[in-house]
């Protein structure tokens, strides 16, 4: 009898398992709150957080999540604080959620601080999932009008439009622009979708560069409604997560620092760092938050004053919070609303345009018969 031997993987097969791995094993925000809200709920029931890591590392659906929580809960087991081993992971949980947890475990209050990572994670998932179900809507249309557009020129319009270039007449001005636009993408199509290609590529090049980057989050703050919408949503996500941090009882300093790390908008991340660094001084958070009224208003420093003097900053945030996320899920509800006549306007701008290069010359010659 032969012993059957298991192939060993080549470094090329490790290596494309592990990207298959990463692109198709994806834990989702759902399942990273799932585990949060389990692993509390077992606490509060009096189990060992070893315990509750263990049957979690069983019950999880997500293979990658379930493999994650088992190293987890093994370097817990020999001695460690759960906090610094989910450190080790900052891709499934970042700093906010370490610190919190951190936090909890000095002052021996695991299941508050968990509690409270949950309810973080609840409102900033809310928040993301009204923007991101307003932009699906506009995303689709754009992308059907692209897709329509581009089957017109490349398909349907050549066919029409080659009887109209035997003509003797002049054409229409408009019917010439549509001739020109069809005969460019037919003699440069494929240059035109390597140029296409190479534009995104070099966005996305200087994108990650610092500075381009800064330029255009800055340039986004002064967009008409676009911009409005960006300030309430990362003013929302200041309010929301800095409230959080103070109540697990982290310092002004380190909770404002983190608090500039899950900030989407460059502008308001240096801004905020900065701020942080002021503190150091002395000064109140109001004081610091003061000059920067473009992406601070008024309102915002005025009620964490209040707040500083009445020794209730907490409550105030929580109210600028819960504010600005209904402001978000307003003007999301909306979103749809004010882009709809937008789009269609677009649309029937371009069907009218078509209509018209395509029937004016057909009117000029039943005209000369």
């Amino acid at each position: 009898m032969e012993n059957t031997q298991i192939k060993s993987l080549s470094p090329f097969e490790q290596k494309l398992n592990a990207l298959f791995e990463k692109v198709f094993s994806r834990i989702s925000f759902v399942d990273k709150m799932l585990f949060v809200f389990h692993l509390q709920i077992m606490i509060k029931a009096g189990l060992s957080i070893v315990a509750a890591l263990k049957i979690l590392s069983e019950e999880m659906e997500n293979k990658k999540l379930k493999k994650i929580i088992a190293q987890i809960k093994n370097e817990v087991e020999k001695g460690r604080q759960l906090s610094e081993v989910l450190a080790q992971f900052p891709d499934i949980f970042p700093e906010i959620y370490v610190s919190m947890i951190a936090a909890g475990e000095t002052a021996g209050t695991m299941e508050k601080s968990l509690l409270q990572v949950y309810t973080q994670m609840k409102k900033s998932h809310e928040l993301l999932s009204h923007v991101r179900g307003a932009m699906v809507y506009p995303a689709v249309v754009v992308v059907a009008i692209i897709g329509i557009a581009t089957e017109m020129i490349v398909f349907v319009l050549p066919k029409i439009l080659v009887m109209f270039k035997d003509f003797n007449a002049e054409l229409p001005l408009p019917t010439r622009i549509l001739i020109g636009i069809v005969d460019f993408t037919q003699k440069y199509g494929i240059e035109l979708v390597i140029g296409i290609f190479l534009f995104i590529a070099l966005w996305i090049y200087l994108y990650k560069k610092p500075e381009f980057k800064r330029s255009i989050h800055a340039f986004m703050l002064h967009l008409p409604i676009f911009g409005k919408v960006i300030k309430e949503i990362n003013l929302a996500s200041f309010t929301l997560t800095l409230s959080s941090l103070l109540d697990s009882t982290i310092s002004i300093i380190e909770a404002v620092k983190i608090t500039a790390s899950v900030q989407t908008n460059m502008v308001y991340r240096e801004t905020l760092l900065k701020v942080a660094e002021n503190l150091k001084s002395g000064t109140t958070l109001s004081q610091n938050l003061s000059p920067y009224h473009d992406i601070f208003p008024p309102m915002v420093t005025e009620m964490v004053m209040v707040g500083e003097e009445a020794g209730k900053m907490n409550d105030m945030l929580k109210e600028l919070s819960e504010y600005y996320a209904n402001e978000v899920d307003s003007m999301m509800k909306n979103f749809s609303t004010i882009i709809e006549p937008v789009i269609i306007l677009v649309m029937g701008l371009m069907v009218a345009g078509i209509a018209v290069s395509v029937i004016m010359p057909m009117y000029s010659l039943a005209q000369s018969f």
